[in-house]
């Protein structure tokens, strides 16, 4: 590295790496690993005194868990961060270390549904109140605060319907409240957005998605500061939760080309939304880069980038006519999660998992994740899709 701090991209090449240590090694090698032999009786002691730091067993991490920790971190410009078994363990870890039973919860309504899944069945169950708002609300959220809440819970953009929220605005009074802020940052990752430069305290990822990028790992990550590391990992290796040393390689692989990988995930994302936007069958389009969608400002101001998830409202159409059109594509894969290089699209239904926001609109809801694909060819695809759709509903 050199004296004058480096950018993204140098950051993505080299961060983490350490040839040195791994006799010339340019890629972190997978270590596979349960015991670790130590020469004496201090260098146990040593190790035991802080088993998060250096290699003391396998559960606590190898070295190539711990490069690809050092490379996420140093994205966000962050002093740690913490690998978990997926994105989902990532916010329950990361909401647990610091909610207790009798605390309050805000949590965005647009939410990932699993982590609404976690808030009624887990939280709920443990004594832990959770109110959902309008994450839109931007600094009028310090009224919903009480004297016992704890945590305030975002994701950027909303899940399904990809509303931009003002993470600055909503952060300031929390942290005002001694309220710890977390972001769910999977979206645009640390190339493109940095949470904690903007007020949170964890920035959480699925890195399942873009960071591994290949459809083959399940994976998360929380990136936070010193102060918040330890419980995290107290808690976490409390619970016996360890990710193998083959993902984390597969990971750290796939974090060398996140950036040339989102840069053609957005522009590929971009021409098929607007394309989108001028088909007759499409309501709107939920895609926060483009010019005239509701988040588009807050995006161009805080954002550096985007990715190929976004959504669309087509409008009313029964079933079995979004069916013809699904079931026929050939390059739109069905299936869940995202990020990787094959393009995805998914019926969905945002109103199934709102209680403080009214999901309004009248026709059927698909997910599209852009893959690595000849636009054009996914543009085509689509329109056959169409084609068929409205022969189905002409039946």
């Amino acid at each position: 590295m050199t004296s004058r701090k480096p950018n993204n991209d140098t950051v993505l090449a080299h961060a983490g790496n350490h040839p040195r240590e791994h006799k010339g090694v340019v890629n972190p090698p997978v270590y596979h690993a349960s015991t670790i032999l130590f020469p004496t009786v201090a260098a146990l002691e040593e190790a035991i005194q802080d088993r998060f730091r250096g290699v003391s067993y396998g559960r606590y991490g190898t070295p190539t868990t711990f490069a690809l920790e050092e490379a996420v971190a140093a994205l966000e410009g962050s002093a740690h961060a913490i690998t978990l078994p997926s994105g989902l363990a990532a916010i329950t870890m990361a909401v647990m270390t610091f909610a207790k039973p009798g605390d309050h919860v805000l949590v965005a309504d647009n939410v990932y549904d699993p982590v609404r899944g976690f808030c009624e069945r887990i939280l709920k169950s443990y004594g832990i109140e959770v109110t959902y708002f309008d994450s839109s609300i931007g600094k009028d959220v310090a009224e919903l605060f009480t004297d016992k809440t704890r945590i305030l819970y975002l994701e950027t953009p909303g899940s399904l319907s990809f509303e931009m929220p003002d993470v600055a605005a909503l952060a300031a009074p929390a942290r005002e409240r001694g309220i710890l802020v977390m972001v769910d940052n999977t979206w645009a990752t640390g190339l493109h957005f940095k949470p904690l430069a903007h007020g949170a305290d964890l920035s959480i990822y699925a890195a399942t998605k873009y960071i591994t990028g290949h459809s083959d790992v399940m994976m998360g990550m929380i990136v936070c500061g010193t102060e918040h590391y330890r419980p995290i990992k107290m808690f976490a290796h409390g619970l016996g939760m360890a990710v193998a040393p083959d993902d984390c390689y597969l990971a750290l692989r796939g974090l060398r080309t996140l950036s040339v990988r989102l840069d053609r995930h957005k522009a590929s994302s971009l021409a098929v939304a607007t394309w989108l936007e001028g088909r007759p069958e499409v309501a709107r389009v939920m895609h926060p880069a483009l010019p005239h969608d509701p988040g588009h400002a807050i995006w161009q101001r805080d954002f550096t980038g985007a990715g190929g998830l976004f959504g669309a409202v087509l409008h009313p159409v029964d079933k079995p006519a979004l069916a013809a059109m699904l079931d026929g594509l050939s390059l739109f894969g069905m299936g869940f999660s995202w990020g990787g290089y094959e393009s995805l699209i998914l019926p969905v239904d945002p109103a199934k998992s709102r209680t403080a926001t009214r999901w309004a609109e009248l026709g059927p809801t698909v997910r599209l994740h852009v893959g690595l694909e000849d636009p054009a060819d996914l543009i085509a695809d689509l329109s056959l899709g169409f084609e068929r759709m409205r022969a189905a509903a002409a039946r």
